[in-house]
């Protein structure tokens, strides 16, 4: 019970939700633990359920035809993945793999469907989730479409930060999550040159900084400025 209380007191996906619906539909999960580098489903493996990140961080991302990576999210404790398998029970439509040894809690997708039947109010959540996931993917076409190299850079610092984002003294948010330039660049659809080129001016400009490795948020109303479509 103490790691369900946990779960939902940080949970992104189930804030909403009635708790005491949220806490059955827990139970209806098997804890499985996952290494470092394993790939949880691959784009067209079948959409059996999804998984509730109890512990680490996983990656969702698309391959192109020629085998190169488009990173589309991280995804760390309190998230969901693979909940469009719910609805629609149609194979994966991207790769999810451990960018940390994790922790999850599978959700079987013909137990789901018995508990939401019976429960219609857990169907009207999950297709808040989605509706959520594709506004966001919305946000990310339209930034690609329209904004200059630094609003997407700026976009992805955001969106890395309502994930990973650790409140510091004077309004600065810390991303609790080691990141590469190169994972930044992939998340911005850039180069990576170029993305460093952004990041290193905003550092000189006081916009952000590096915190043992990590970046700190030190201006996020310039960021969200820059973010705005």
């Amino acid at each position: 019970m103490d790691e369900v209380a946990e779960f939902l007191e940080k949970s992104f996906s189930l804030q909403g939700l009635d708790p005491g619906l949220a806490q059955k539909l827990f139970a209806l999960a098997h804890t499985m633990p996952i290494k470092a580098g394993t790939t949880l489903f691959e784009t067209g493996d079948p959409g059996n359920g999804c998984y509730l990140v109890l512990e680490g961080s996983l990656k969702v991302s698309m391959l192109s035809v020629e085998g190169d990576e488009q990173l589309l999210a991280v995804l760390g404790p309190g998230h969901i993945v693979g909940e469009l398998a719910l609805l629609d029970g149609r194979p994966r439509s991207a790769t999810v793999s451990a960018l940390k040894t994790s922790k999850l809690s599978f959700v079987d997708r013909s137990a789901f469907e018995r508990f939401a039947d019976a429960n219609p109010a857990v169907y009207r959540h999950m297709l808040k989730i989605v509706g959520g996931r594709l506004r966001q993917a919305n946000d990310v076409l339209a930034a690609r479409s329209f904004l200059p190299l630094p609003g997407r850079v700026a976009q992805t610092l955001l969106q890395l930060a309502e994930i990973f984002g650790k409140p510091l003294d004077g309004g600065r948010l810390l991303i609790n999550y080691k990141l590469s330039q190169g994972d930044i660049a992939n998340m911005a659809g850039a180069a990576r040159e170029n993305v460093s080129r952004v990041l290193n001016d905003w550092k000189r400009a006081g916009t952000i900084s590096r915190i043992s490795g990590y970046y700190c948020i030190e201006d996020r109303g310039k960021l969200e400025r820059a973010s705005a479509v």
